[in-house]
């Protein structure tokens, strides 16, 4: 049946995802957010990005930066689920969502552009006019948010405006459109440095569009039960 209107949206029969859908564990959270939509107003338009990779991250491990304390700028992390942590990372900004549990949160690894009524080609335009490539010139659609600071370029989102932020409808929030991949691959997350947990398989892909990630897990070379594991909808573990 029809969900209820929501007239703090910009667009009342939008599925901007609550809180409680943030208050769940790290890794179901990575997962669950594949496909779901994130939307910046930037100036006068919407920016909208498609989630397709996803890293979680645990106080308990060495690879989080909760491991490595508390600090104001992490405050976000020992936060309820559902609040923003922004940081600087190979000279860029990078998005992540407090999880279940103080310390706990996942990173928006990478997105493809998304348009429909909301965000249409102009937005794409913008997208590619906050984020050229190292010559100046517009970045294919589906290079523009293949890693997590090209993500944030590419959508004008900044540390200063939104580290420790809640979401806000009228400026930032994430939509659920019903989109579900068909398989997910699970792996060990990227540029974990060596003895800080790089062996745990905390990195989720939606596995048909692998190819436009950070990196390809399903890229030649690569061993099914050995590199990666793939994951039906159905499947819960983790």
């Amino acid at each position: 049946m029809p969900h209820e209107p929501n007239l703090s949206l910009p667009w009342p029969h939008g599925r901007t995802l609550d809180n409680a859908f943030f208050d769940r564990d790290a890794r179901l959270l990575a997962r669950e957010l594949l496909g779901k939509v994130i939307r910046h107003k930037h100036g006068e338009r919407w920016l909208s990005v498609r989630i397709i990779e996803t890293e979680a991250y645990y106080l308990a491990e060495k690879g989080s930066h909760a491991s490595l304390g508390y600090t104001h700028n992490r405050r976000a992390l020992f936060a309820d689920g559902g609040h923003i942590y922004m940081y600087y990372a190979r000279g860029g900004d990078s998005l992540n969502f407090s999880a279940q549990g103080p310390g706990n949160a996942v990173l928006i690894k990478s997105a493809l552009p998304w348009l429909d009524a909301h965000s249409d080609d102009a937005s794409l335009a913008q997208m590619q006019a906050n984020n050229p490539d190292a010559q100046g010139r517009a970045r294919p659609a589906e290079k523009l948010c293949a890693g997590q600071t090209l993500l944030c370029r590419a959508m004008g989102l900044k540390v200063p405006h939104w580290n420790s932020q809640r979401f806000d409808p009228e400026r930032l929030f994430v939509e659920d459109l019903g989109i579900r991949p068909t398989q997910v691959v699970q792996c060990t997350r990227l540029g974990i440095p060596h003895g800080r947990d790089e062996q745990l398989p905390y990195r989720f892909v939606d596995a048909d569009l692998a190819r436009y990630c950070t990196r390809n897990p399903l890229r030649r070379g690569q061993v099914a039960g050995r590199d990666f594991h793939l994951l039906n909808p159905q499947d819960a573990s983790l």
